[in-house]
């Protein structure tokens, strides 16, 4: 029996509990959104600190930012702590793999997703990583001021997997304004009519 990294529950393997990875792959999705708006949020420096002032959502005269706040809470700081994780996690699963090149926050929080079974089960660290991640949405938060985007619920894709008809069926997610594309098989529903065609083809909910 171990306990999960984040809650403290026990288990029965593994070192994250369904519950608390469930929310840790929701929040690595959400990452690169949040810090998006985040820097929507601040103007960079002019000429010194006294410049950088926060714009997004202020009424009235311009207030100066916390120096300290903008060195902690930026798109900077949280790509370099996530591809940290990344490299970490790269090596204790392929140790014998060379690190991987520097790539962009919203890569490095695809790669965590899609390696999240294996790092729930096997990586002792996940719960710090769990951890880390959720200050890091905490400190962006705090500067955008707005709840977390939420992906919104499509349905179910409806690509072919083999000849014989059959049909990938994964939930189909995406975040406002985000591209429509099943994480599970790739396949990309841009035009009207392959929308269409998607609702279409949903499954009949029971009564």
């Amino acid at each position: 029996m171990t306990t999960c990294g984040l809650c403290e529950r026990q288990l029965e393997h593994g070192y994250l509990c369904p519950g608390c990875a469930r929310a840790l792959a929701e929040r690595l999705e959400q990452l690169p959104t949040l810090y998006a708006e985040v820097a929507e949020c601040l103007v960079p420096r002019r000429s010194g600190w006294g410049d950088i002032i926060a714009t997004k959502g202020a009424a009235g005269p311009r207030s100066p930012l916390d120096e300290d706040v903008l060195d902690t809470v930026n798109g900077v700081r949280a790509a370099e702590v996530i591809h940290l994780w990344r490299v970490d996690v790269q090596r204790e699963r392929w140790p014998d793999h060379g690190e991987p090149p520097p790539a962009r926050l919203a890569a490095d929080c695809r790669w965590l997703v899609m390696e999240m079974e294996w790092t729930t089960e096997h990586y002792p660290a996940v719960g710090d990583l769990a951890r880390e991640v959720r200050e890091l949405e905490k400190q962006a938060r705090s500067i955008v001021g707005d709840p977390v985007p939420r992906r919104q619920r499509i349905g179910t894709c409806i690509a072919a997997t083999d000849s014989e008809g059959g049909v990938c069926g994964a939930v189909l997610s995406r975040l406002p304004g985000e591209e429509l594309r099943c994480r599970w098989c790739g396949t990309a529903y841009r035009t009207q009519q392959e929308i269409l065609l998607l609702h279409h083809f949903q499954p009949e909910q029971s009564a």
